[in-house]
């Protein structure tokens, strides 16, 4: 008996190796044990394809589209951003008055604005036929928001803004700003348009694209912003669109030939 078992052992061990390794196969194939491939989830960078906006959005949008259709040609100053654009026509009304209410400057800001939308704006005609002498550029924070983008991600998007403008104002100069501070005082999101800002920073050439970042003048010593700065940690109130407005002045000045 002894012999018949050392003889039949090596059979069982073989007819067992065939089912173990098909076994585990499919169990590295595919966890669930199936002969199907496993199929990995294409991400799309949702702040480089244009959108548009929804509800009492669109109205301002159709309201910013309008305006440049109705100013055409020559123009100093075209505002692009989000609502803290928009907001030269609320907290930094007086601002305005005083610095650009001389000028001819165009407000195409939209409140809730991201890349996506920008870059929608510009598919349907927000760019064509003004000339500005100047652009300035702040986009980004609502892509910022929880997990909506990634730094990469939010820096395609204002790098696509910036190339759209590059290819259908190529007279202007365009000046790109640092994405203001915001939140009470440190945070991960804060951090995040930081890490950004110091990438978009290199979109610069001295030529044609400029960049400017004074979110240090928005924020206390302590990191912190003050309700008197953004009443809701951020949007500017008067003195954020005072001290926006002195940052831009020196540049604005060269390049709009004013004495």
């Amino acid at each position: 008996m002894k012999n018949k078992f050392f003889l039949l052992a090596p059979l069982a061990l073989a007819l067992c190796l065939p089912a173990f390794a098909q076994t585990n196969s499919l169990s590295l194939a595919n966890p669930s044990g199936t002969h199907a491939p496993v199929v990995e989830e294409s991400h799309t960078n949702t702040a480089i394809v244009p959108v548009p906006r929804e509800g009492r959005a669109m109205v301002r949008t159709e309201v910013v589209l309008k305006r440049a259709q109705e100013n055409p040609g020559p123009c100093d100053i075209a505002f692009i951003g989000d609502s803290i654009t928009q907001g030269w026509e609320g907290n930094g009304k007086k601002v305005w008055q005083q610095y650009y209410e001389k000028l001819k400057c165009l407000n195409l800001g939209v409140g809730g604005d991201r890349t996506q939308h920008v870059l929608w704006r510009f598919e349907h005609g927000q760019l064509d036929g003004i000339k500005p002498k100047v652009t300035v550029l702040m986009i980004g924070t609502n892509n910022s928001n929880n997990k909506d983008n990634t730094e990469a991600e939010i820096l395609e998007g204002v790098t696509a803004v910036v190339k759209q403008i590059e290819e259908r104002l190529p007279e202007t100069k365009l000046l790109i700003l640092g994405i203001f501070p915001r939140s009470q005082t440190f945070s991960t999101q804060r951090g995040k348009i930081l890490q950004v800002n110091q990438a978009l920073e290199k979109l610069a050439n001295g030529r044609n694209v400029f960049y400017l970042d004074f979110g240090s003048q928005l924020i206390e010593a302590d990191g912190s912003i003050s309700k008197a700065m953004m009443h809701d940690y951020l949007h500017p109130g008067e003195k954020g669109y005072e001290i926006w407005a002195k940052a831009m002045e020196p540049m604005l000045t060269q390049w709009l030939g004013q004495n």
